[in-house]
């Protein structure tokens, strides 16, 4: 099995090599010159509330003095007027100063906050629960999460900047993930395998959908505030659509594991309780599992995306109120897109890894006599009646 693993590792690095082995386009780009410093509030002075254009609400803002605490200016002090986050005397947080690229103008503003001793108290507080609960498989569970994220920071990102297609980046990436993730969780075993391959089967298949209907829908991958700024930053470097279309492959991964695995581990069981049913019967009561898995994932999957768009619905809920217009929206229909491909995925699994499993994992018994055979198909025959 650890050659198999190491077989399938070869060939996905071979494809990726070849994938990536020519940008889609790259540039070379200019951007404002951008320094984040972390700083401390020495005083505040309040200012009298003013109302932002566009705005009905009073917005408070206020002149800061602060002093850099890191980096080759610790120690400089710098005053500007604060109207985003107000803080008060102590407050550490990051510090942005902006040089344009062109006139070489520069000005300071707050980034956000110091939260990362918060974070880093509720991730203790989530890598504590897992080992306690989770055990052995709770810490490899956790060395594959960080496998991932390794992946995504020096593969995917970088490879974007570069210039290479974000599809085929992500489509390499994805199975990169779920073959590492896999083996190091749940073990070097048929078991593994079988859910390897659904899984990249239905990334393959999933993310050549995503791209014809990114394509059909004429999306331009725009939507998003941050799209735009990252499109503006890196002066048109990056294939955005091709962007948006990586966003839902690499989206889809947490709910393949657990459906493909589920299934895997479904048809092995099944298998093993009655070695001598035929491969057949096994597909059709594991797909009966899947189907009941598949109504409450897709339900999950919908739900956990309107509650990331939740913001996005009140907007578009806010009268005039015209239901056909707001889903034609690339902001509305791409979110509407990434449920439905996502959940086409997720569904697809399904028959892909039962009937892959059942082919790799299902041996029926040959020393098995007729009549247990027959009694037990006719046993399996009145369970289905009586349901």
């Amino acid at each position: 099995m650890k050659n198999l693993a190491l077989f399938i590792l070869g060939i996905c690095m071979s494809i990726g090599a070849f994938l990536l082995s020519t940008p889609a386009y790259a540039a070379n780009v200019i951007t404002d010159d951008i320094s984040i410093v972390k700083a401390r509030v020495i005083s505040v002075e309040t200012l009298p509330e003013t109302t932002l254009p566009g705005f009905d609400r009073p917005t408070d803002s206020q002149n800061i003095t602060v002093e850099i605490i890191d980096g080759p200016d610790t120690g400089l002090q710098t005053t500007f007027t604060n109207d985003y986050i107000q803080l008060k005397k102590g407050d550490v947080f990051y510090l942005n100063h902006i040089t344009n690229a062109y006139d070489s103008t520069s000005y300071h503003s707050v980034q956000d906050p110091y939260r990362l001793p918060l974070l880093i108290v509720f991730a203790l507080v989530f890598v504590a629960l897992v080992v306690w609960i989770g055990g052995k498989q709770g810490i490899r569970a956790l060395i594959a999460l960080a496998g991932s994220f390794a992946a995504i920071f020096y593969i995917l990102i970088p490879s974007v900047l570069g210039g290479y297609s974000p599809v085929a980046v992500a489509i390499f990436v994805a199975s990169l993930i779920i073959i590492l993730g896999s083996y190091i969780t749940h073990g070097f075993n048929r078991t593994t395998t079988t859910a390897v391959f659904g899984m990249i089967i239905t990334i393959v298949l999933t993310g050549g959908l995503a791209y014809v209907a990114m394509n059909l829908g004429k999306f331009t991958g725009y939507a998003s505030e941050d799209s735009v700024y990252l499109y503006m930053n890196s002066r048109g470097s990056i294939d955005m659509l091709g962007l948006l279309t990586a966003g839902i492959i690499i989206g889809l991964l947490g709910v393949l594991y657990d459906t493909a695995i589920a299934q895997a581990i479904i048809v092995e069981e099944l298998h093993h309780i009655a070695p001598h049913v035929p491969r057949k019967e096994i597909f059709s009561r594991s797909m009966r599992v899947g189907r009941e898995h598949i109504g409450a994932t897709v339900d999950t999957l919908a739900l956990a995306y309107a509650g990331a768009s939740l913001p996005l619905l009140l907007l578009f809920a806010m009268p005039p109120v015209h239901v056909g217009l707001t889903a034609n929206k690339e902001i509305f229909a791409s979110e509407i897109m990434r449920i439905l491909i996502g959940s086409i995925g997720l569904i697809i699994t399904v028959p892909i890894t039962t009937f892959i499993a059942v082919r790799m994992l299902v041996r029926p018994a040959k020393n098995v006599s007729t009549e247990v055979i027959e009694k037990e198909l006719r046993a399996i025959a009145e369970h289905k009646h009586s349901h």
